[in-house]
């Protein structure tokens, strides 16, 4: 399987059995690799490293040259470069303090311990629409202020958003597409930030409503693409990486009955889950003048896509990279980035994670894949199945 054989990427439709293998040749012989859509492609970690990390060379802004979903960047944290990224960050850090975030451990144990009381005991069920999705989207609807009873809206706002194929940036019907998926979002999110500067409560809405940022209040478009970025993301991360748990476990039975052992080995196991199945498959940049990587030149003013789930693979950086074992040391991964856009929402990603881990653990000896159920894979972007169909023994 040749670069040349692929004139794009492979997409994840069979859970990376495709795409990982074309990474590693990618790695070794392509390591900076220009599509046929003219998208450049970083697949070395220290490469995506320093791609995602030098803001001044890379910017995150590619509304400059590639204009689908360009009324986004007003506002939104992924897309937007320093300084004003700093100011934003600033007036959302408060709410995802390590203080706060850990604080809310009680309360993602308890949503959990409903969402599974819910399954009414079965044996068997779908971990995605039990417990992946609906826990981390009442989190940070709570946090929002949104109400939980329009977690189904959310849900489908994010499929429609996830399963754009933006392989061709070009593709002159991609930004009506965009626009007709997001609109309902849109209008939804404008109504919530109206209410809120009318009348405003003890929810993170109203905080970005209200506060001043370099002596000015945010935009109603600012208020609501920052809103769109945390509930989007602030959920998707978790829902991923939750039910990649569940493959790697499944692929892995021995370490279930390991964190049995010693729920210690929790923490490490999740972080192992996010190197070996990254949540997301790359992030974009675009470049602000000629640069060199990897021995090749890339010119200005094209987009950069870093893999972040190569560079988590990546021979010369993990020993043994494609084993999964969570007893690996040194594991500075780039799932959730690196340098100043290092994920805003991370700790409450691995809250939620280590806290519904410890629950599934109490109420389950035994949780594998259920035989003969097919996963059904994201395409693009996030590496992870859209539904988790488990069967379970109880403790």
């Amino acid at each position: 399987m040749t670069a040349e054989a692929h004139t794009s990427p492979p997409t994840i439709d069979d859970g990376g059995r495709t795409l990982l293998p074309w990474l590693r040749q990618m790695r070794d012989e392509h390591p900076v690799w220009r599509d046929e859509y003219g998208i450049w492609h970083v697949f070395r970690y220290a490469d995506v490293a320093r791609a995602i990390s030098d803001s001044q060379v890379f910017s995150s802004d590619v509304g400059r040259v590639f204009p689908v979903g360009d009324k986004f960047t007003e506002g939104n944290l992924t897309r937007t470069d320093p300084p004003r990224h700093h100011t934003l960050r600033r007036l959302v850090g408060a709410a995802f303090s390590p203080k706060v975030v850990t604080g809310l451990a009680p309360r993602i144990a308890e949503v959990t311990r409903e969402l599974l009381d819910a399954t009414g005991g079965a044996a068997e069920f779908d971990l995605v629409s039990a417990l992946a999705y609906p826990l981390p989207v009442t989190v940070i609807a709570e946090l929002l202020g949104l109400p939980i009873s329009d977690r189904e809206l959310f849900r489908s706002w994010a499929d429609k958003l996830f399963d754009q194929d933006t392989a061709d940036p070009n593709d002159p019907e991609l930004a009506r597409k965009v626009d007709e998926g997001t609109a309902d979002m849109v209008a939804y999110l404008g109504e919530h930030c109206a209410d809120r500067r009318a009348r405003p409560r003890n929810d993170l809405i109203s905080r970005l409503a209200e506060v001043e940022a370099d002596g000015e209040r945010l935009s109603d478009v600012e208020v609501v693409n920052f809103s769109i970025v945390l509930l989007i993301a602030g959920h998707i991360t978790t829902t991923a990486l939750l039910g990649n748990t569940i493959l790697c476990v499944d692929e892995h039975p021995e370490v279930w009955a390991q964190l049995h052992t010693d729920r210690t080995l929790v923490e490490a196991a999740i972080e192992e889950v996010l190197r070996y199945r990254s949540s997301f498959t790359q992030v974009g940049r675009v470049t602000t003048v000629e640069t060199a990587l990897a021995g090749e030149i890339i010119p200005a003013d094209v987009i950069v896509t870093p893999w972040l789930v190569s560079a988590n693979r990546d021979e010369r950086e993990f020993a043994n990279p494609d084993r999964f074992d969570i007893h690996r040391s040194g594991n500075h991964h780039v799932a959730f980035g690196h340098g100043i856009h290092f994920c805003i929402g991370q700790l409450l990603a691995r809250v939620e994670a280590r806290v519904a881990v410890g629950v599934l653990l109490d109420q389950y000896a035994e949780i594998r894949l259920t035989p003969g159920v097919p996963l059904k894979f994201y395409s693009r972007g996030i590496f992870a199945a859209r539904n988790v169909p488990v069967t379970v023994r109880h403790a």
